[in-house]
């Protein structure tokens, strides 16, 4: 074979080599893009030809291991040198190729959605670790995932077919958030449906959330929400002194009038003046003044009193403007268990339309001097309707803080024992809304979640004392008032004032239900203020901070101890037993006092029966709208006032519940072992070995409990600080 011969074959052969290390298949090139390695890779003094072959043997992934090479070489082959010329590079095993594809593998993490490599420092590449190099080390696929917009979350869906009198400032709430409103109800289901009035407004919800709770509507009455104070009164005399002085009516007639005559025999002073208000009226309705007992009305026609409350008359109210004023505050209570609770850092100050006076004989029937109702001062001639916040019949709440801070008032303790005050009356009213909360929605059933707005009306004394004047289940969220714009005539026209308070608690409190929200916060009680929405949402809807400030848990360890009630109606839960039911049976009453072994020589079952039938009737009589039979929550709780009263005299009525309740703690948790002993002995039971019906009650997943919810001790002592924590903060 001549050399010419040799030399073409020798220079076919190593055409072949290289096309075959450097030339990639059409179809891996359809699929990656040639990438060219990052600088540092490639010396000034490698040949272009290298730099060009090697880079298409490169595949970026996102294998982070470690890199094998030494400083300043290329790999473990440190005999190939710079400048070497390409056959002695192709010859040398292919190691640059594989060096570049694991040095891509180990050091480039690729930015998911961003199309961008970042290159770390290793001791292979000696790169420095400020200014990471960015490398379009990516896939045709990738980049066109990366050039894709963001994919937008779904917008949250509400119903407000129901909304009523809210519709308007709900409205602006959702256009602010960006939500999907549909004001005619919707086939499929809503993420929160808002209602007018009560939980009942529309039936047949297995989902979402609704803006109303269960019984919420009958709690708030006058009637039942002065039984529920009261109840606390009883427990904690000192920390429930902010309610007035309260009769119910007809029942408490002449206890009424007997206190009443007392009180003129012993006191010097002045008539008291009483306001009478009816138990289910609202927006000032039937609200009337009185002096003397014999002033009461009568239902028409009849001899028989309305049902009402009659509560001593504050004399001493904080004036501005020589006018008496009320506060309106909106709370948030967003869940019952656990419980969590938001106050509106903003309100509204209603004025009378009349210069205050003392009450008299001659003024009582002046409802426009006594009465701070927005819907009947609406209604004088003095009434001024303003664009201002700090004028006007209607004003912001802050306007009044500011003009007492003017004056050198202490603002932060007042907000502090308005805070104390909400916090106290939600503790009032928890126990018997989560007897109605497992009626409508008994565990393990598919139901919503349920949230709720409440208005509280506040007075301030002269003393700046706060006083609760009642509860609204349903708060007006009108945000317009309606205007004579030529006689007879009359539309509703925008009220600032309203706006600005109203639209800022609707949309706060959807932000905080908001479904995507709930699920981003883990923290078990974050503050208000530091849950924002998601991440650029901010800047796109310039949303402003949220106005509701979480005030429980946050205050649990000053307030946990007022929580005495709520532990009661959890023994009452519990033995309930049958799902959907507010009334406890003969039967699981008997049960109760047996596993809680609350029977003595001197308190037989037969004792039991006949306290049982006792105060089932009493209460029974007092509850006539009833229309199931048993024993209710409140007769429950006196029961169980009776039973501490009993075992544990001599000391104060709440000392009396705690013991008893701990009783109740040990005798269960002993109970809870013995079950836990028998059924490993015994997994299976047959049917001739049942358990009685009183463990399968216990063991019922609709009222099981976990042991750590009787655990008292430790929960339910008052702390050292008291309700001094919150001055100041």
């Amino acid at each position: 074979m001549s050399d010419h011969y040799v030399k073409v074959k020798i220079e076919l052969e190593e055409m072949k080599s290289a096309s075959e290390v450097g030339a990639p298949d059409t179809a891996q090139e359809e699929r990656v893009r040639p990438i060219n390695p990052p600088a540092f890779l490639c010396p000034a003094s490698t040949p272009p030809s290298v730099r060009r072959d090697t880079s298409r043997t490169g595949v970026a992934t996102r294998n982070r291991s470690k890199s094998r090479g030494k400083p300043g070489s290329y790999g473990r082959n440190t005999n190939i040198k710079p400048g070497s010329d390409q056959n002695s590079l192709a010859a040398s095993d292919s190691n640059a190729g594989k060096l570049l594809r694991r040095l891509y593998s180990d050091q480039a993490l690729q930015i998911k959605g961003t199309g961008k490599v970042l290159v770390g420092k290793t001791e292979a590449n000696g790169n420095a670790a400020p200014g990471h190099q960015e490398n379009e080390l990516m896939s045709p696929l990738s980049k066109e995932e990366a050039n894709k917009p963001a994919k937008k979350r779904r917008p949250v869906t509400v119903d407000s077919s129901k909304a009523k009198t809210s519709l308007e400032a709900l409205k602006l709430s959702i256009r602010q958030l960006k939500w999907k409103e549909f004001p005619l109800g919707r086939r499929v289901a809503c993420d929160i449906y808002w209602h007018g009035v009560s939980f009942h407004d529309n039936e047949n919800i297995v989902s979402g959330q609704v803006n109303k709770f269960p019984g919420m509507v009958e709690m708030l009455r006058k009637i039942n929400l002065s039984r529920a104070v009261r109840t606390m009164q009883e427990l904690f005399p000192e920390e429930y002194n902010f309610y007035p002085r309260s009769w119910i009516l007809p029942e408490e007639f002449q206890l009424f009038v007997t206190q009443i005559h007392l009180g003129k025999d012993s006191d010097s002073s002045p008539k008291p003046t009483f306001i009478v208000k009816p138990d289910s009226g609202s927006q000032g309705d039937g609200i009337y003044l009185i002096r003397d007992p014999g002033d009461l009305r009568l239902l028409s026609g009849s001899q028989q009193l309305k049902q009402a409350v009659v509560q001593e008359y504050i004399h001493k109210p904080l004036l501005v403007d020589k006018l008496k004023f009320d506060v309106r505050l909106y709370v948030l209570v967003r869940s019952l268990n656990p419980l969590e609770i938001y106050i509106a850092k903003e309100g509204l100050s209603r004025f009378c339309t009349e210069p205050y006076q003392e009450p008299s004989q001659k003024n009582l029937t002046h409802v426009f001097m006594h009465l701070t109702n927005y819907s009947l001062n609406v209604h004088s001639g003095n009434f001024v309707h303003s664009d201002s916040c700090n004028t006007g019949s209607k004003r912001t709440f802050s306007s009044i803080l500011y003009r007492l801070a003017s004056r050198g008032v202490d603002i932060k303790k007042v907000w502090s024992d308005i805070i104390a005050l909400v916090i106290k009356t939600v503790i009032a009213l928890v126990p018997e809304l989560k007897v109605y909360y497992q009626a409508d929605i008994p565990p393990g059933k598919p139901g919503p979640t349920c949230f709720q707005i409440l208005g509280f009306d506040i007075l301030l004394m002269k003393n700046l004392k706060p006083v609760l004047l009642e509860v609204n289940s349903n708060p007006s969220m009108r945000i317009e008032h309606e205007q004579e714009v030529s006689p007879g005539v009359f539309e509703y026209v925008p009220s600032p004032v309203d706006e600005e308070v109203k639209v800022g608690v609707i949309r706060d409190t959807l932000r905080l239900i908001d479904p995507a929200q709930r699920k981003q916060h883990t923290v078990p009680h974050p503050d208000p203020e530091e849950i924002l929405p998601e991440a650029g949402s901010l800047e796109e809807n310039a949303l402003p901070s949220l106005c509701l400030k979480q005030v429980f848990p946050k205050y649990t360890k000053q307030f946990n101890y007022l929580r005495l009630v709520e532990h009661i109606a959890t023994l009452f839960l519990r033995f309930l037993g049958v799902k959907g039911t507010m009334r406890m049976g003969p039967t699981a009453f008997r049960t109760f006092i047996r596993n809680c072994k609350l029977t003595s020589s001197s308190f037989t079952m037969a004792s039991v029966d006949i306290l049982y039938i006792d105060i089932t009737r009493r209460w029974t009589g007092t509850l006539p709208d009833s229309k199931e039979a048993g024993m209710c929550l409140q007769a429950f709780v006196e029961a169980f006032f009776y039973l501490a009263g009993r075992r544990y005299r001599g000391v104060p009525l709440r000392e009396q519940v705690l013991s008893l309740l701990e009783v109740c703690e040990s005798a269960l948790e002993g109970q809870g072992h013995e079950e836990k002993r028998l059924h490993r002995l015994n997994p299976t039971p047959s049917p001739a070995s049942a358990p009685p019906i009183s463990t399968q009650l216990l063991n019922s997943p609709a009222i099981a409990r976990r042991p750590q919810d009787y655990r008292l001790h430790q929960t339910l002592r008052p702390s050292a600080k008291g309700n001094m924590g919150l001055n100041g903060q």
